[in-house]
């Protein structure tokens, strides 16, 4: 196993955002010698909040994106807002949006009972995030372990690096390259959609004022966009809910690509996935919805290059006693 997550280590290196000597220190066994039950806590944890409300496992799993997207995974999105900054949470992709840091409390407060002062708020983040596609009938992953937590926060940077549900494929790939993810990380983990909602704003500009030639997009299926008029109107219920995945809204499946080979995708930056045909992006949305082995596989690979963008290490940042605020 060791050997096994060297090679892959060493794999993501090339491509992600990874020094040698952080690589070295990220390992599925980080914890093995001081605080073992930590999966196991977090399967408790996350079970529990997951049993109670579906929803809970995409907010957990887009909760581990917003942290990663924003200068690496460092947990920096738990942070509240103090005298020195102004954290993520208030950041327009977070704001009213961003769920599940009670689970991530919950999760800590056992774990600050067990082994004090040894889990970082952002590991829990990434074990939590795991936890809740394999809860939801997804794969499961070794979850490279190690990460420290960061000490400040940035809304600025929140808003700046967040890709907007409006975003361009095009858009969207530089993104993510900005991270050290290819098109492909980005088709795969968009994947990740097939699980959770997406309120109403932010795919009402599809509906009602696409742009100055039609009023809704003429890429969205006609009886998909009625159903989607009935449930976001045109100027009110902005927080009103619509699954991102209309068929199987609480199965972690390929149905998602499945949905944008039928122009049902949600939000634009979904549907603009299966936009261009023969483009490589709609290559991978077809393989994608025809071999759901193949999606599993992949989102499994992208999931562990993302959780290990510009990780803290060492004695970089610091573990957090409570993830809402930075140690005195």
């Amino acid at each position: 196993m060791k050997k096994a997550a060297k090679t892959l280590c060493v794999a993501i290196a090339s491509l992600v955002i990874l020094s040698a000597s952080t690589c070295a220190q990220l390992s599925p066994s980080f914890y093995n010698g001081t605080c073992r039950d930590v999966s196991h806590v977090v399967w408790k944890v996350v079970s529990q909040a997951v049993g109670s409300e579906k929803r809970m496992a995409a907010s957990l799993l887009r909760l581990h994106f917003h942290d990663c997207f924003v200068n690496g995974c460092d947990g920096s999105v738990l942070l509240d807002d103090t005298a020195s900054f102004t954290g993520e949470k208030s950041a327009g992709p977070n704001k009213n949006s961003l769920r599940g840091f009670e689970v991530i409390d919950a999760i800590k407060s056992q774990l600050e009972s067990q082994c004090p002062g040894i889990v970082s708020c952002a590991d829990i983040v990434a074990l939590a995030a795991q936890t809740s596609v394999f809860m939801l009938g997804g794969p499961g992953w070794a979850v490279p372990l190690g990460r420290r937590d960061s000490t400040t926060a940035s809304r600025d940077a929140a808003n700046s690096q967040i890709p907007p549900p409006v975003f361009t494929v095009s858009e969207l790939t530089s993104a993510f390259q900005a991270k050290g993810l290819s098109l492909k990380d980005m088709v795969v983990l968009s994947g990740a959609h097939t699980i959770g909602a997406a309120q109403c704003f932010t795919f009402r500009n599809r509906l009602y004022s696409f742009n100055s030639t039609a009023a809704s997009d003429p890429t969205i299926d006609a009886s998909f966009l009625a159903t989607l008029q009935s449930s976001c109107p045109k100027e009110s219920g902005d927080d009103q809910l619509s699954n991102l995945d209309a068929v199987t809204p609480n199965r972690f499946d390929n149905q998602y690509y499945k949905n944008l080979q039928k122009n049902k995708g949600l939000l634009t930056s979904d549907q603009e996935l299966f936009s261009g045909t023969g483009s490589d992006a709609a290559t991978l949305v077809s393989s994608y919805a025809s071999n759901p082995l193949t999606f599993w596989r992949d989102f499994k690979e992208s999931m562990i290059k993302m959780g290990n963008i510009s990780p803290l290490t060492g004695t970089n940042g610091e573990i957090r006693k409570n993830c809402h605020f930075v140690n005195s």
